[in-house]
C-alpha cells in the first residue's frame, strides 16, 4: 500500500542541481542535497556522472558537507567549487581530477558568490562583496554594538539582511597567485561574470546607475580583465538581465527588454549587442528566455554557437505557457526553434566545450528534480541521473490535469492536480493554491505544497492569471495598477469552472497563497464567502505600508500600484486586503518569517490585529529568524512545521 507525501517528505527527497559537463562532454558534475535529520542542517556534496549509458556509476565526489557550484575547468584538468571556510564564508576552492586533496584558492573577508574560469584555466573571475564599514575579526558586539547609519533606500536585502553601502565587486585570482584584484568598483552590485573568448575582458551584470536607489533595471557591462572603466554594452535596452559572448568576441548576446513597465526576469527578449551599434532582437515574447534576477539569483547559462551547418545561433533555456524547453535562435532573427523539453522545468544548465550537448536540471509533476542530457544535433533527451525513485514508488505523485478558458481578451491557463488514487464516483474538496509575484507562474514542475495537499486527499487548482510570466508581455503587464481585478476575475472563474465537476466538493473550498498569493487569498476572502479556509503565507496585505518597510516597494510597487504613494494614496488603499477586513468570514490562517524583509511581519500582524478586532476566526505563527524564502531554504523544522499547519487548518476546515 502506497504512502501519502506528507511534511516528513522535506526528510527524504534529495534535491539534485548546479550541473557542470566536462569540456569533452564525457561527465557531469552536480550537487546532491539533503538534509541531515539528526543535526537538522542541510547537507550537499559534489557527486560526477557520466554522460555515457556504460560510463560508470555516480560516484560521491568531494568530502565536505556543504559543496556547492562545481565547474569544471575548460581544459578538463581541475575541478572547481564552494565550500565554507572556518569563519562558514564560502571559498574557492580547487580539486585536480587527476588526483590529490582540494586546495583553498580564495581567501576573501566576505563569502564568493559566483564565479567563472577564464578561457585559458589560468584564472577564475568571481563576485563577492566589499564593506568599506567592515570591523575586525576580533571585534566584540557585546562590549562595543555599532549603530547602522542609512542613507539609501535600498540598504538592506531579503536573505542577505542589512547592506548599506556593501556592493558586490568582481575579482580576478589568478590559480597560481596567492591575492586576487579587484576590477570593478563604485556604487553597485555586480554579477553573472562571462569571460570574452580571447580572456582578455569580462562581460557582466551591474544596477549602478545613478538612480538605482529608485531603479530595478540593471545592465551589461564589459571590463578589461586588468581592471579600468567599465564599458556599458547595453544602454539602448531598458534592461539587461545576463549576456553570452559571440565566438569572434566582437558582439554580446544578452537576455534583456526595451520595455519600462518589465523586467527580463517576468519577461525578457534576444538582443544582440555591439558597442556604437542599436540593438538588434531576434526573439519574440511567445517565449521567456530564462534571465534570472541580478544579484541574487543567477542567470542560466546560454551560448552563442554554431550549427552543423556553421551557422551561427543562440542557444538558451525559455518558458512557454508554463513549461521549459532548450530554444535555438539563428542570429538573424529568422529561425526559432524548441530542440527539446516541454512538460517540465529547467532549473540548471551547462554546455559541452562544442555546444553540441547540453546538461539541464529537470523537474516535473513526477519528479523533483534530475539531470538530462540534451544532444542538440538530434534534438533527443536522455535522463542521466534518477533520484527519489524509490521515494516516489512508495508515494506516488499526484495526477495532473490541464484545462483553458478565455476570459477578458486572454487565455487563462489551469492544472488541476488529483490525488494519486483519485476516485471519478468520489467529490473531494478544492484547495486553490495561487503563486507569487505577480509575475510568478505555476510550471509542469514539482511543488512539495501541492503534492501535499493532493495526497492527503484534496484536489488542487492552480491558475496562471494575468500578470503569469511566460505568457507574454501582454499578458504579464495586464495585472499592473490591478491588483485585485482582472486577476481575482481570473481565478474565481477556474474555481467555477472546477466546481462544475462531479468529483468536486463545492461546499468544502480552501485557499492557499504565498506572497502575492497570499495577498490574492486575503483579497478573495474579503470579496468572496464561498472559501471554508485560508491559509496566507507572507501576505501583502496593506500597501502603503509596504511602501516604506519592503524591500523592493521601491520601485517595484509604483511599477504594480501606480505612482509613489504620494501620487495616489486612495489607489494603494483601495487594492489593500486590509481595507476589506470587515468583510471577511473565512477563517484564516497566517504564517510569516520574522525576518521577512521582502513582505514584512508588519503585513500580517496588521491583518491577524484588524480580524481579531472584529471577532474573525484567525491565527497567526512567527517563524523565528526566517526570511521570505524560508519554506524552500529555511531550517528544516521551520519548513516542515510550515506545512503541517498548512494541512493542519485544511484538516481542521475542510473535513
Amino acid at each position: 500500500m502506497s504512502d501519502a507525501i506528507d511534511p516528513s517528505a522535506i526528510y527524504e527527497l534529495q534535491t539534485v542541481d548546479s550541473p557542470s559537463m566536462a569540456p569533452d562532454g564525457s561527465r557531469v558534475a552536480f550537487v546532491r542535497g539533503w538534509i541531515d535529520r539528526e543535526a537538522m542542517e542541510s547537507r550537499s556534496q559534489i557527486v560526477v556522472v557520466p554522460t555515457l549509458a556504460d560510463g560508470g556509476p555516480v560516484a560521491g565526489f568531494t568530502s565536505g558537507n556543504r559543496d556547492k557550484a562545481p565547474r569544471f575547468s575548460p581544459d578538463g584538468q581541475t575541478l572547481a567549487f564552494l565550500r565554507p571556510d572556518d569563519k562558514d564564508l564560502r571559498q574557492l576552492w580547487l580539486l585536480p581530477l587527476s588526483g590529490g586533496e582540494a586546495k583553498q584558492l580564495t581567501h576573501e573577508p566576505s563569502a564568493v558568490a559566483e564565479y567563472a574560469w577564464s578561457p585559458d584555466s589560468g584564472a577564475i573571475a568571481f563576485v563577492s562583496d566589499v564593506d568599506p564599514d567592515r570591523l575586525p575579526d576580533d571585534h566584540d558586539a557585546k562590549k562595543d554594538p555599532q549603530v547602522f547609519v542609512m542613507q539609501r533606500i535600498r540598504y538592506r536585502y531579503d536573505m542577505l539582511g542589512w547592506r548599506g553601502d556593501i556592493h558586490r565587486h568582481l575579482f580576478v585570482k589568478d590559480v597560481n597567485e596567492a591575492s586576487a584584484r579587484q576590477i570593478t568598483d563604485g556604487d553597485g552590485d555586480d554579477s553573472a561574470p562571462v569571460w570574452s573568448p580571447d580572456g582578455r575582458r569580462i562581460a557582466f551584470i551591474s544596477d549602478r546607475a545613478a538612480d538605482r536607489d529608485t531603479s530595478a533595471f540593471t545592465h551589461a557591462y564589459v571590463v578589461p580583465v586588468e581592471g579600468g572603466a567599465s564599458v556599458c554594452w547595453s544602454q539602448e535596452l531598458v534592461s539587461a538581465a545576463s549576456v553570452a559572448w559571440s565566438p569572434d568576441g566582437r558582439r554580446l548576446a544578452a537576455i534583456g527588454s526595451q520595455d519600462q513597465a518589465i523586467v527580463p526576469g517576468w519577461q525578457g527578449w534576444i538582443y544582440l549587442l555591439e558597442p556604437g551599434e542599436r540593438p538588434v532582437q531576434i526573439t519574440n515574447d511567445s517565449i521567456n528566455p530564462a534571465g534570472g534576477f541580478a544579484p541574487l539569483v543567477a542567470p542560466l547559462e546560454f551560448r552563442w554557437t554554431r550549427d552543423h551547418h556553421n551557422a551561427e545561433r543562440i542557444v538558451f533555456v525559455g518558458s512557454k505557457q508554463g513549461q521549459s524547453s532548450l530554444w535555438s535562435a539563428s542570429v538573424d532573427g529568422q529561425q526559432l526553434e524548441a530542440l527539446s523539453g516541454g512538460h517540465a522545468q529547467f532549473n540548471g544548465v551547462s554546455f559541452n566545450a562544442a555546444g553540441t550537448h547540453v546538461v539541464v536540471q529537470a523537474t516535473s509533476p513526477n519528479s523533483a528534480g534530475d539531470l538530462h542530457l540534451i544532444d542538440i544535433g538530434q534534438c533527443s533527451q536522455a535522463v542521466l541521473t534518477h533520484h527519489n525513485e524509490g521515494f516516489f514508488r512508495e508515494h506516488p505523485p499526484a495526477r495532473l490535469e490541464k484545462f483553458r478558458f478565455t476570459r477578458a481578451d486572454f487565455e487563462i491557463e489551469c492544472r488541476l492536480y488529483l490525488p494519486s488514487d483519485h476516485d471519478a464516483s468520489k467529490r473531494y474538496p478544492l484547495v486553490v493554491d495561487i503563486h507569487g509575484g505577480p509575475h510568478g507562474v505555476f510550471h509542469d514542475s514539482f511543488n512539495l505544497t501541492q503534492q501535499m495537499l493532493a495526497s492527503a486527499g484534496y484536489m488542487v487548482l492552480c491558475v496562471n492569471p494575468r500578470g503569469s510570466a511566460s505568457y507574454g508581455a501582454a499578458f504579464a503587464k495586464a495585472v499592473l495598477l490591478d491588483w485585485g481585478g482582472e486577476d481575482y476575475i481570473d481565478i474565481l472563474t477556474a474555481v467555477d469552472t472546477v466546481c462544475a465537476r462531479a468529483d468536486v466538493d463545492s461546499s468544502r473550498l480552501g485557499l492557499h497563497g504565498y506572497s502575492y498569493g497570499g495577498y490574492m487569498g486575503a483579497w478573495i476572502v474579503g470579496h468572496d464567502h464561498r472559501f471554508r479556509a485560508a491559509v496566507l503565507g507572507a501576505p501583502v496585505i496593506d500597501l502603503p505600508a509596504m511602501n516604506g518597510t519592503s524591500d523592493i516597494a521601491v520601485p517595484f510597487g509604483e511599477v504594480q500600484w501606480g505612482g509613489t504613494l504620494h501620487d495616489d494614496e486612495g489607489a494603494w488603499l483601495r487594492h489593500s486586503p486590509l481595507s476589506y477586513a470587515a468583510a471577511v468570514e473565512t477563517p484564516v490562517l497566517l504564517l510569516h518569517g520574522e525576518a521577512d524583509h521582502r513582505v514584512p511581519i508588519e503585513q500580517s500582524e496588521a491583518f491577524f490585529v484588524a480580524l481579531k478586532q472584529l471577532g474573525k476566526e484567525v491565527e497567526m505563527v512567527r517563524f523565528p529568524g526566517s526570511g521570505h524564502q524560508f519554506v524552500n531554504q529555511g531550517h528544516p523544522r521551520l519548513r516542515e512545521a510550515y506545512f503541517e499547519r498548512v494541512l493542519g487548518w485544511f484538516e481542521q476546515y475542510l473535513r
